[in-house]
């Protein structure tokens, strides 16, 4: 019994561990790099953030080693996101990152999600192009991943194709577009006005809808058998959670 109480002490300390980082210190370190460093320093607040989400994610490890075969499987999901990424190039904004990200968060907690995701923004933006484009991508796509997780240990979010590309559709188009068109209008006029608002929101609204559209067509087809077999590993080896 006092093993499960500090088993659930600690997943409560990692999981506001990791929203302090994702909330808060994440976006100042994003905003300070935009205002105080004329957002040219983009590989240093991209390193702050890689840095910042190891912090809850190495506190899933608190009580123990992390082992070498936890850390390839996450290696390898952003690997598979990053050519994934890569292998639609040719489609503009038609991508399976967010889909990826997504059954990274529910299968192996939102810490993984967030760090699958912002790793997986920053290494393929060396095939994209790095920019002061590359932490608020990254900060989008981790966000998913960490949400995915927390609404999946909170039971509200489910391991079935229906529930995830409900999510994953509205995850791609309100939070990743919303975010980013953000960073658009705070990238193209110093005074922002709601003018200004509607004109990028308008123009994103079909690149959003794109985006939504390929993380549902994508995670209709990935989500059963990469959950499957994600199931399956942790089970043999007894991943993290």
């Amino acid at each position: 019994m006092q093993s499960e109480l500090n088993e659930k002490s600690g997943l409560r300390k990692r999981t506001l561990a990791a929203a302090f980082m994702i909330l808060i210190m994440i976006p100042a370190a994003i905003f300070f790099g935009m205002y105080f460093l004329d957002d040219r320093k983009y590989y240093v607040v991209s390193l702050v953030i890689i840095c910042l989400t190891m912090v809850p994610f190495f506190m899933v490890f608190e009580d123990r080693k992390p082992q070498a075969r936890e850390l390839i499987l996450i290696a390898v999901l952003i690997a598979i996101a990053v050519a994934g990424r890569a292998a639609f190039f040719m489609l503009p904004q038609f991508k399976p990152v967010v889909a990826i990200v997504i059954i990274s968060g529910v299968c192996l907690g939102g810490e993984v999600g967030f760090l699958v995701g912002a790793m997986t923004g920053f290494i393929s933006n060396f095939f994209f192009g790095q920019g002061p484009w590359t932490p608020w991508q990254m900060f989008c796509f981790g966000i998913i991943g960490f949400l995915a997780g927390v609404l999946f240990q909170k039971g509200l979010l489910k391991k079935n194709r229906l529930q995830l590309c409900i999510f994953g559709g509205l995850a791609a188009f309100f939070i990743y577009g919303g975010i980013i068109d953000i960073w658009t209008i705070l990238m193209f006029t110093p005074d922002p006005a709601w003018e200004t608002a509607a004109l990028v929101y308008g123009t994103g609204f079909w690149f959003n809808l794109i985006h939504a559209v390929a993380t549902v067509i994508f995670l209709f087809f990935l989500a059963n058998p990469m959950i499957e077999k994600l199931e399956r590993i942790k089970i043999k080896y007894g991943l993290v959670e």
